[in-house]
């Protein structure tokens, strides 16, 4: 005998995994956005700069050098 159950037991698992599938796609676009966030405001000439400004600031390179180096990084 059936018991008249009919697609009621059925029904209630599909529209559970339903559920799921709706959670696991929201988490994965979360996942993908927050992954392609920058990390950083700075770029990374901007943080050479100042380790060469620093540098020339403590007599580690000449001026010369500095000069080199600025142009270099800047290109």
């Amino acid at each position: 005998m059936m018991n008249g159950g009919g697609m009621g037991g059925m029904g209630g698992g599909f529209f559970g995994f339903g559920l799921l599938l709706i959670l696991i796609i929201i988490a994965i676009v979360i996942i993908v956005f927050w992954m392609m966030k920058p990390r950083s405001r700075k770029s990374p000439s901007t943080n050479s700069n100042e380790t060469l400004k620093a540098r020339f600031a403590k007599g580690e390179i000449s001026e010369e050098e500095y000069d080199r180096l600025k142009r270099k990084l800047n290109d």
